[in-house]
């Protein structure tokens, strides 16, 4: 099994803290993992990135030429990765912030999530980024729900286990959006 995916947003957005959550599920998994973060010095608002590549052999190399997935939570991410996509990827894009004439592509698997919206009514605007998760958990398959709850907990900081119950949450409605959109 191998599988490369690229998630991108701005800073603020929570792209470092879902890439994290399924690099510790799948290294808890005993899978190898190649996890390369990129971003700015801001604090928020700058580019972020994550080039991640899994894996149930050796990785041979931590570049993602042609990924199998993109996370896009902006017009740039999508801007930026939209073309590297393989062809019959997935693409999970937060639809609150980039608007759909934007999608380019029709030999790929796509996913819009108003994440941003349904973060809200979740009651708390940060769960954007569980959303897609949820969403891209949906649709792997050698990563479950019960293992991404186990990284949490690994994960987040004790100051924030609080809001694990919400984020798990959003998560199970990621999934559960992911279902109901129809597969290209």
């Amino acid at each position: 099994m191998y599988y490369d995916t690229i998630m991108s947003g701005f800073g603020g957005q929570g792209i470092q803290t879902i890439s994290i959550l399924v690099a510790t599920a799948a290294i808890n998994k005993g899978m190898e993992v190649s996890y390369l973060p990129s971003y700015g010095v801001e604090k928020r608002g700058g580019r972020t990135d994550v080039f991640m590549v899994l894996s149930d052999e050796e990785i041979g190399s931590p570049i993602t030429n042609h990924p199998l997935s993109v996370i896009a939570l902006d017009t740039i991410a999508l801007d930026t990765y939209q073309d590297q996509l393989a062809p019959g990827g997935l693409l999970i894009y937060n639809s609150s912030l980039i608007p759909g004439e934007l999608i380019v592509r029709d030999d790929i698997n796509v996913i819009a999530l108003k994440c941003n919206e349904e973060a809200v009514a979740a009651g708390n605007p940060k769960l954007a980024n569980m959303i897609a998760l949820g969403a891209f958990m949906e649709r792997i398959d050698f990563l479950s729900y019960d293992e991404i709850e186990e990284a949490m907990g690994e994960v987040i900081p004790e100051r924030l286990k609080k809001h694990i119950p919400g984020n798990l949450k959003a998560i199970l409605r990621g999934m559960e959006l992911a279902r109901e959109t129809v597969q290209v």
